[in-house]
């Protein structure tokens, strides 16, 4: 999904290796309990922005127990020293999934972590949905 990429891009340049600086001091946006979509994912300067309402609906959706295992990792990201990168990425999924993983440091490089989301496309009703409105 074309829109769900350009989000996704825009979201990883805020979690890369100059950006995360600067969003290591709004950690609390992401302490547990909070609502992914309330955190700095969708910060307000993107309300300007033509895909922020689809993208914070896009959140919603999302199983809360997976939104919650999102927020646990950019949490935690955001209070190493120095704050640990983190990289999204969406693929087309039946159902929804949530795959995590962690390159090390090496005495040369900082590792970084991966999130990578998979779902139906936002618009694509699932078939079990048909069934609960009958």
């Amino acid at each position: 999904m074309p829109g769900l990429q350009t989000i996704l891009g825009e979201l990883n340049t805020k979690f890369s290796r100059d950006g995360i600086k600067k969003l290591a001091a709004e950690r609390d946006a992401f302490a547990p309990g909070k609502s992914l979509a309330a955190g700095v994912v969708v910060h307000a300067k993107m309300s300007l922005h033509a895909l922020h309402q689809p993208w914070q609906d896009y959140l919603k959706t999302i199983p809360e127990s997976m939104q919650a295992a999102i927020l646990a990792v950019i949490h935690h990201a955001l209070g190493t020293k120095p704050p640990t990168q983190v990289t999204f990425a969406w693929a087309p999924g039946y159902d929804y999934e949530v795959s995590i993983w962690q390159a090390p440091d090496t005495r040369a490089t900082r590792g970084g972590i991966t999130v990578l989301i998979k779902s139906r496309y936002p618009d694509d009703k699932h078939p079990l949905d048909a069934k609960a409105d009958a």
